[in-house]
């Protein structure tokens, strides 16, 4: 292979923003990674992330919409999901109590994940999930 090319593989979706959006967000995802040990995992990321880009940002209203990246590599699969803003809070992974009934999301997601990242863009934010599938060495799936 040549040292500027790469393995890694890319695909978006771009979603209006009803919920029954995250549904189909969902099995985009899973159409993808068909036969992947992690698809499972990625595809609950996807939910919990598109949902609460709807719940909790423009993302849900009229004109709303939420993307959705999926990045497959050997031995890693990250998943973005950008929201359309609107909201006056930044999304955090938190360990709700055991009696909250919101606030568990990303720390499932985080729990899921090796890796979670969040950035403001600017005009909304995107999280970013990566899950190790294999280390150096393995055969990819």
């Amino acid at each position: 292979m040549h040292e500027y090319m790469s393995r890694v593989r890319v695909w978006g979706l771009t979603c209006p923003g009803f919920s029954e959006e995250v549904s189909r967000a969902r099995r985009w995802t899973r159409d993808i990674l068909t036969g992947h040990p992690r698809a499972d995992d990625v595809a609950a990321i996807v939910s919990e992330l598109g949902t609460n880009a709807l719940l909790c940002t423009a993302g849900g209203g009229r004109t709303g919409v939420f993307h959705v990246a999926l990045a497959l590599g050997e031995h890693v699969v990250a998943i973005s999901v950008t929201d359309a803003g609107g909201s006056e809070t930044t999304p955090k992974v938190t360990h709700a109590g055991q009696d909250a009934l919101h606030g568990r999301g990303l720390g499932m997601v985080s729990t899921l994940a090796h890796t979670v990242a969040i950035h403001d863009n600017g005009r909304g934010h995107t999280v970013t999930a990566e899950l190790l599938t294999g280390l150096p060495g393995d055969h990819p799936w």
